[in-house]
């Protein structure tokens, strides 16, 4: 099936390696209804107080259903579908063919969107892209990309989390870098199908995900009105950036804290990725406003990351905000729980307010030169 401008829509589930969706029977319950109990290998079902066991009926069922399961894990990335657009959600691929620099054509190959709908009633026109984090090893797709999208949706964003292509799967950066800028001008580009405002679009990203996104804010290409990909036409700017515990120094040959270069044995090449990807030495006064939260005691990201390229943006004249909590470790997502970490996410509605993002009809305020 063919998404808007022929975008291929696919099904796409990293967390549990299947893309096959649950049906309900539709049964009507009658009479004293039915009754299911699982014991011994067997499905027990009563009935007016009747019972059946049937032990074969259960074997085929599950072997039916195993034999689905590892048909919809080699198909998920390449088939086309909408089983949960029920509930608003679809993914779709970044290029409709191979992504550039692909080695393969498996899920670890294919860069996708999951989009979120906002909540009914409550659109706004604003849209968020959030980038989990997982060191480029893997996603915190829950943690730091759901719930993210979840929290954004209830607020009237319309919400893409982007599964972009990771170092532990062989793409070194850039790969990630343009997996976010494509996947920011696919939003742009396609504003008018997501009914969202093309200059309302907020970049988060979280740790790994907070260097991706501050790279895609300080290394962004402009639109080519030539291009023959409409999507190639829309600049990749973010309007807003948004960056927890962002891992600013991840190419560092300090190991003394996490390093993607010993993390990765690129150690030989780590001072010529360090230059050409370190977020804080790309800001300039065209750097979208930016909102940064972190906590004292991370001891996976050092909070002088953060301020790093916080001080990177003051001197830029970048509109800015930072929020730093005495308590705390790295990968907290939205708080988990904590009664003083719970508080960020109010900071942040606050200052999305304060930018219009939250309502129709006020323009939003930009930091577009």
């Amino acid at each position: 099936m063919s998404g808007p401008h022929g975008a291929v829509v696919v099904t796409k589930n990293r967390d549990q390696g299947t893309g096959n969706r649950e049906q309900g029977s539709g049964n009507r319950e009658q009479g004293t209804g039915i009754r299911e109990q699982k014991s011994a290998g067997c499905i027990v079902l009563a009935n007016d107080g009747r019972l059946v066991v049937n032990k074969v009926a259960a074997l085929l069922a599950f072997g039916i259903l195993a034999s689905s399961a590892a048909l919809a894990q080699t198909d998920a990335c390449a088939t086309a579908g909408t089983n949960n657009a029920f509930l608003g959600i679809q993914t779709v691929r970044l290029w409709a063919g191979d992504a550039p620099e692909a080695k393969g054509k498996a899920c670890e190959d294919i860069p996708t969107l999951t989009v979120m709908g906002p909540r009914k009633g409550a659109e706004n026109g604003s849209a968020v892209i959030i980038l989990p984090g997982g060191a480029y090893r893997n996603l915190a797709a829950d943690l730091e990309g759901r719930e993210i999208a979840d929290w954004f949706t209830a607020r009237g964003f319309r919400a893409f989390i982007l599964s972009y292509r990771l170092t532990s799967n062989g793409y070194v950066l850039p790969v990630p870098l343009l997996d976010a800028r494509r996947a920011i001008q696919t939003v742009r580009g396609r504003a008018a199908d997501y009914h969202i405002d093309p200059n309302r679009i907020v970049v988060i990203g979280f740790s790994a995900g907070g260097h991706l996104a501050a790279l895609s804010g300080t290394q962004f290409v402009p639109g080519n009105p030539d291009a023959e990909d409409p999507i190639d036409r829309a600049s990749s700017r973010p309007d807003y950036l948004v960056l927890g515990y962002p891992w600013i120094g991840a190419i560092s040959a300090d190991t003394s804290h996490l390093s993607y270069c010993k993390l990765f044995n690129l150690m030989d090449r780590c001072e010529a990725l360090r230059t050409a990807y370190s977020p804080d030495l790309f800001v300039t006064k065209d750097t979208p406003p930016t909102f940064i939260y972190h906590t004292f005691t991370d001891q996976t990201v050092p909070v002088e990351q953060g301020l790093r390229f916080y001080e990177a943006l003051i001197k830029a004249g970048v509109p800015s905000e930072m929020h730093i909590f005495a308590n705390g470790p790295h990968g907290t997502g939205l708080g988990k729980g904590d009664a003083a970490l719970d508080q960020w996410p109010g900071l942040l509605e606050t200052w999305l307010r304060g930018k219009g993002l939250l309502t129709v009809n006020k323009p939003a305020v930009t930091g577009k030169p």
